[in-house]
């Protein structure tokens, strides 16, 4: 903003939102889980640089309308990331809906959450470091119990069908069918509730 006397420029104010105070550090932590961190703003180059320079982050966008941050959405996509979107606007709502992973904040827009699959309920973007943890949760305890169905199941099916029979006589008793079974349930359920690495951060 320019101050002018008599129809003279007499100087100049700046003015600029001021960074989150976890900011800086919750986005090196991100980066540290293997993320790769861009700020995609409609903000001139000037300001968007001094802005990235204060949060730590490399990769930077400006000047960016609506249909340039989906198009750059869509540019990763095609360069084979998986990417996620997170934005608070009514002008981040169309690269939201193009993003494989969508994050509002919940103080934004009405636009942004409905697009967004996930929405940080107070904008908080430490939630978004506890969301990925416990996603990565979920996803480690979802195969641990599939393969421990797959273990019982493969091995329990070939012997209930006999396939033992033909050399040593043997089958497998419907009894101990039923509780390998049981167990292979008590297992899965067990796993479920187990508490896994991390979990006590979410």
């Amino acid at each position: 903003m320019f101050v002018a006397r008599s129809g003279a420029a007499v100087g100049l104010v700046a003015a600029k939102d001021p960074l989150k105070a976890d900011a800086r550090k919750l986005l090196a932590a991100l980066g540290r889980s293997g993320l790769k961190i861009t700020m995609a703003t409609g903000d001139a180059e000037a300001t968007a640089k001094a802005v990235a320079r204060e949060a730590g982050l490399k990769n930077f966008s400006a000047g960016l309308t609506p249909e340039g941050k989906t198009d750059l959405v869509k540019r990763l996509k095609s360069e084979g990331h998986v990417v996620a979107f997170a934005g608070d606007g009514v002008n981040d709502a169309p690269a939201l809906a193009v993003a494989d992973v969508s994050i509002a904040m919940g103080t934004g827009s009405d636009a942004a959450i409905e697009t967004a699959g996930l929405t940080l309920l107070k904008g908080d973007l430490a939630a978004l470091l506890r969301a990925r943890k416990l996603a990565r949760a979920a996803v480690r305890n979802m195969k641990q119990n599939l393969f421990f169905a797959f273990v019982y199941n493969s091995l329990g099916i070939p012997l209930a069908a006999g396939v033992l029979y033909p050399f040593t006589g043997w089958l497998l008793s419907p009894m101990i069918a039923a509780a390998a079974m049981s167990l292979s349930s008590v297992s899965v359920i067990a796993n479920g509730i187990a508490p896994q690495p991390g979990q006590a951060l979410i």
